[in-house]
């Protein structure tokens, strides 16, 4: 994977510290991994949490990886103490070791704070990622006061999407100059048309005129799958024959066996757990559309969609709910259809239109590529970060740096 340079071509050193990182799966680990390893080399310390197979991973990572063991102790009050002090202890001892130009925390609690704390020691800048999902569904206790205090006194918070940062104003009173939305991005070389899924599409038993609809993500009830297979009946009886394969892993897997029992449809619906790196891209290339029909339950909802923006990679048309942050991902009638998440008729027609027009699916495919590499690069991200890290020697507010440089604009 190659690696950014900055202008000039010196290496800037950079603390890191985030809980989730590779190997841990997951689209946050991907994303933090692939920021890092882009930004600089070995200059780069990343304190994150040790987990299986980390050794190995490590051994040939271009960033040094410091790994602590990081874990909640149920008669600790509160149960993560422990984490922050571990956390605080190997970041201040670094910082103090190093001379790092800015301190980067991969979510508010409990990196933000122990950040935050360690860079204020060596007057260094801290950068916070918000994600989306933690702003509104923490309710309004200790947990959130401390959640606010952390970003409204970052110097700059990497806002995943347009409704991240509204959320951010609005709701946590954080300063918007302050907020910089620097959008999810997509490895356009991995995911890619032209890739053939055939031969998932036969192991899957699926007839030649038959349709596929593709969904990824953690197995929670904001997804919104329990939808889509509730609306098979729907789309049988319409005149679309369509299979459903599900990847991923969560909580819902029995619920959403159990639905598809209940619903006549479980020989179409395919649960297929966790898929090999190497493969997930060829899945792409056997769908039809991807669908994610996301909504918003008690506070918790979708901050982004990095699916949906693997999916436009691959050329393919998604639909998914309005709630959250889907509209910097996708755009309604142009790379795919938005549709209110609660409403099973709303997401049934979006599904047959697309399905039923191949054509149309295609055009919409074609034009989430194009929007892809105009707009969600690796490349960009990275220049955008840094740029970000180091705007203190030469620039003004976060939202001035790059604000010439939105996707939305």
């Amino acid at each position: 994977m190659p690696r950014s340079e900055p202008p000039g071509g010196a290496p800037t050193p950079f603390l890191v510290l985030t809980e989730l990182f590779l190997p841990t799966k997951g689209g946050t680990a991907v994303s933090f991994d692939d920021d890092f390893r882009r930004l600089g080399g070995k200059e780069i310390h990343v304190v994150t949490a040790d987990v299986p197979g980390a050794a190995e991973f490590d051994r040939t990572h271009p960033n040094t990886i410091h790994r602590l063991r990081l874990r909640r102790i149920s008669w600790l009050r509160p149960e993560s103490l422990l984490m922050y002090a571990k956390l605080f202890a190997r970041a201040a001892a670094l910082a103090a070791s190093r001379p790092f130009a800015a301190i980067f925390a991969g979510r508010v609690l409990p990196e933000g704070l122990v950040a935050w704390a360690v860079a204020r020691l060596r007057r260094r800048p801290v950068l916070v990622y918000a994600h989306g999902e933690e702003l509104t569904n923490w309710g309004r206790g200790r947990k959130f006061a401390l959640m606010c205090f952390v970003f409204r006194h970052a110097d700059t918070v990497l806002s995943n999407s347009d409704f991240t940062r509204d959320t951010l104003v609005d709701l946590l009173g954080v300063d918007a100059r302050r907020i910089a939305v620097v959008y999810p991005t997509v490895d356009e070389n991995r995911f890619r048309p032209g890739l053939s899924g055939d031969g998932l599409r036969a192991k899957l038993g699926l007839a030649p005129n038959e349709r596929l609809v593709l969904s990824v993500g953690r197995l929670q009830r904001r997804k919104g799958f329990d939808s889509v297979i509730r609306v098979l009946p729907r789309l049988r009886e319409l005149g679309v024959g369509a299979h459903y394969a599900l990847i991923g892993i969560g909580d819902d897997a029995a619920y959403l066996a159990q639905l598809a029992q209940a619903e006549g449809v479980a020989e179409r619906v395919h649960l297929l757990g966790h898929v090999a790196y190497d493969e997930l891209p060829l899945w792409y290339a056997a769908c039809d559309v991807f669908a994610m029909p996301n909504r918003d339950i008690a506070g918790d909802t979708e901050g982004f969609g990095l699916v949906f923006l693997e999916a436009a990679a691959a050329g393919k048309p998604s639909v998914s709910g309005i709630a959250g942050g889907t509209g910097s991902a996708i755009v309604h009638g142009s790379t795919g259809l938005r549709v209110d998440g609660e409403r099973l008729d709303e997401l049934a027609e979006a599904l047959r239109q697309l399905l039923g027009d191949p054509e149309a699916a295609w055009r919409m495919g074609m034009n989430g590529r194009r929007r892809v590499l105009e707009n969600f690069t690796h490349q960009r991200r990275v220049d955008q970060l840094r740029a970000l890290a180091l705007r203190g020697r030469d620039s003004g507010p976060a939202a001035k740096v790059l604000e010439s440089q939105s996707p939305m604009s």
